[in-house]
Formats: structure tokens, sequence, C-alpha cells
């Protein structure tokens, strides 16, 4: 039986989930733990366990998550569950491999580098992790649960368990380490959302215009980039008017501005952001820009 494609096991995924497991690992013991940071989600949890019974965060890890896997194996399908499986056994691994390691992050005890450092690093690992398809299982789990079962949001029940552990962890440490934890999660969230939007980040323009064919001509001339022609209707006239569709990096939307300022003055034109840009001229090479004119 072939699999479908998305079901298909890829290595370059496995690769890459294991680099950002060893990145978020790296930040939980270099940074976390040796500044005594808390952290949300199951790993928020192992800490707890550590700082309270001295159990070990690699096999903790391993101990939460297996039965949770277990609960939400009928409701994942092959590759979703072979890649959480995955990583939670690289978590762990790393956890354990680089608490053997004799290294010390020169952080100073300052809490505010540590907090930073602790998002950024982690933030870069755990973004790495689930922009191939990986997860390390835990609270995504139960939150996949009960959206199916209850309707609630899996972002809202994330949060809301977040913030349970993050009180929990009070047990532990005091409103100070808590304030820079709340500092390394928001940073930690934003590099996870920066790197899961891609980073071949670009601007989509919307062009209704009475000169097409010039503005057309001299984007791909000057510019080098391609146009779509879309066919709209005007909702007052109800006349058939053709719209431009075109992606330009961020440092060629001004020239394209003063193209179509030049050619209509009267352009309509929405400007709009774009996550990713995938293809000819934004991730692979794209025709060189024809600055003369041939006569």
């Amino acid at each position: 039986m072939v699999n479908k494609p998305e079901e298909r096991i890829r290595p370059l995924d496995l690769l890459m989930i294991g680099i950002g497991c060893a990145g978020y690992a790296f930040a939980l013991v270099f940074v976390n733990i040796a500044n005594n940071l808390a952290d949300g989600g199951i790993s928020g949890i192992t800490l707890i366990l550590r700082a309270l019974f001295k159990i070990n965060p690699a096999y903790s890890t391993i101990i939460i998550n297996i039965p949770l896997i277990l609960i939400g194996y009928r409701y994942l399908g092959r590759r979703a569950i072979v890649y959480t499986l995955y990583g939670t056994v690289m978590l762990s691994a790393f956890l354990w491999i680089w608490q053997r390691v004799p290294f010390v992050l020169p952080l100073h005890h300052d809490l505010f580098l540590a907090g930073m450092a602790a998002g950024l690093i982690g933030g870069a690992g755990s973004g790495l992790l689930y922009r191939y398809g990986g997860t390390t299982g835990g609270t995504d789990i139960v939150a996949r649960i009960l959206e199916r079962f209850r309707g609630i949001p899996m972002g809202q029940t994330l949060l809301w368990l977040d913030v349970v552990v993050l009180c929990a962890s009070l047990i532990y440490i005091d409103i100070r380490h808590m304030a820079y934890t709340i500092l390394c999660s928001y940073v930690f969230s934003r590099i996870v959302n920066f790197i899961l939007s891609g980073t071949y980040s670009a601007k989509g323009v919307l062009i209704v215009s009475n000169a097409t064919n010039e503005i057309t001509d001299e984007v791909m001339s000057s510019l080098g980039r391609g146009v779509s022609i879309l066919h709209g209707e005007g909702g007052y006239s109800h006349k058939n008017r053709p719209v431009l569709y075109i992606v330009v990096s961020p440092g060629e939307l001004h020239d394209l501005q003063m193209i179509v300022s030049d050619l209509d003055e009267n352009a309509f034109m929405t400007i709009f952001d774009v996550n990713e840009a995938i293809g000819e001229g934004f991730t692979y090479q794209r025709p060189k820009r024809t600055w003369f004119k041939h006569s």
C-alpha cells in the first residue's frame, strides 16, 4: 500500500526535528535550569519535578509523554505519531546529553540576558521543530483531544495549560524569576512565530489601473518580476476591469510604487504582507533585471 504524500516520513524532516530538539534542550539545560527559570507546558512540569523530587527532566519527559501519546494515538495520523514519538525521544536524549557536557553559558547570572537567551535559543529550536512537522507531544496532544471532543480551540487550551504550569512553578521560584520567565516566554513565542512565518517575506500588491499593459511591461522589464492579470468587476459600474497581482521584495516596493505613479497617477493600489514567498525570485535564482532596453 502506497502512503499518501502527507503521511510520508521524510529524512530531512527527521534531521531538522532532531536539530530543533537539540536547540530547545540546550536552552532548557544551559539557560533555564542554570538560572532557575521556569517554563510552560510539559517542560515546565519536568522542571517542577526536578526541583521538588530531583527527577532528571530527561527521564520525566519520557515518563509524562508516553501515556499522553498512547491516549492520543487514535487522533493522530501515521506521520504525526511517528514525528511525535521521535521528537519526544530526541528531546529526552539531548536533555540527557547536555547535562553531561561541561559547559557554562557566560551569562554571569544576569536574569535579563538569561530570559532573552532562553527565548531566542529555545524559540529557534522549537520553531525549527514545528516548521518541519515535529512536536514533542505533551500539551499539544491534550489540546487536540479537547478541541475534538469539547470544541475548545487549541490555542486557548495551550495558553491556559501554560498559565497553570507557570503558576505552579511559583512553588520553587520567586516572583522575580517568574517575571524573567514571562519575558522568556514572550521572546520564545515571537521567535517561533517568526520561523513559522517563513524567512522569504514579501509584499503582495493589487493594482487597478487604466494603464495595465504599460505597468505590466515596465514591471517585467525593470524589476524582473512576474505579473498576474486577474479578471475583476467594478461593483458600481459592473464593467470588467483587469486587476494586476504582483509580489515583490520589501526593498522593491518603492520602485513599484514609482512605476505605477509615473504611468497612472490615479491607479488604485492595495499593499499587504506575504508571510512566505516560494518560487522564482524568492527561493531560487530569478532572471536578472534588464536595466537598458534593446532598441
